[in-house]
């Protein structure tokens, strides 16, 4: 029986790209996944499709930038299910540009969704751990943060700092809880939607040469859930092969 089965997972960030394909490829192998994402329309047809299929899902509306809504969709998981064995923190925003346009707001949009979005689900999800007594955080960062280039300062650092917050909280966690960091490069999702008109041409023709299906860190993210207990995959790198 694969490690994942019957575990309760939750993600935020659902309703596309890496979590839609996460919570595909993770109810296909038996867990229950709570999804969580700003979309309910998306989050409805994706539950949909999961149960299908003859998997588990279940749903709740989530900005991540709103501490209440981290706490009810770890709540909702709870109620449910009786526990939590994973929180997947994975919504995120690059609104990338040149340090010169101050584009603050768009500076603290990623402060808010990359890294308070983070914090406020270890909020919600860490004193559930502690009271169980095991439970994992996967959160995803970037390779932005590990090769820094112009117009991604704020972005990547919004990255390397959940990098530097999860390594903190490996060493605080003990035995009984993992910590994860996966790191994606270029990769096809709807990370561009948000960007200004000049930043999100150059994105998608990057997509569009190299850029790898979700589904490969999908794949990464269900290889650290599932191993054994004792086993704590600390950070996992994914990138094109054509990525520099």
């Amino acid at each position: 029986m694969s490690e994942i089965d019957s575990k309760v997972v939750a993600i935020t960030g659902a309703s596309s790209g890496i979590g839609e394909a996460t919570a595909l490829l993770l109810a296909e192998r038996g867990a229950t996944v709570v999804l969580g994402a700003r979309r309910p329309d998306r989050l409805e047809a994706l539950a949909a499709r999961i149960e299908k299929a003859g998997g588990r899902a279940v749903y709740a509306p989530t900005d991540v930038k709103r501490r209440e809504d981290l706490a009810g969709l770890v709540e909702l998981a709870c109620d449910r299910y009786g526990r939590l064995d994973v929180l997947v923190s994975n919504a995120g925003v690059g609104l990338i540009s040149p340090m010169d346009e101050l584009r603050v707001e768009d500076w603290e949009e990623m402060i808010d969704v990359n890294l308070k979005g983070v914090l406020y689900g270890i909020a919600a999800a860490l004193p559930v751990f502690r009271r169980q007594g095991f439970g994992h955080f996967v959160n995803t960062v970037s390779t932005a943060g590990l090769r820094i280039v112009p117009r991604q300062a704020v972005y990547a650092a919004t990255k390397n700092a959940v990098r530097t917050l999860s390594e903190g909280l490996r060493q605080e966690a003990g035995d009984r809880l993992r910590v994860t960091v996966v790191s994606p490069g270029m990769t096809r999702t709807e990370f561009a939607d948000s960007m200004a008109p000049d930043m999100r041409s150059d994105i998608l023709d990057s997509m569009a040469k190299i850029a790898m299906s979700p589904d490969a860190i999908a794949r990464a993210i269900a290889f650290a859930i599932e191993q054994p207990s004792s086993v704590d995959v600390g950070d996992i790198v994914v990138r094109p092969t054509a990525q520099s």
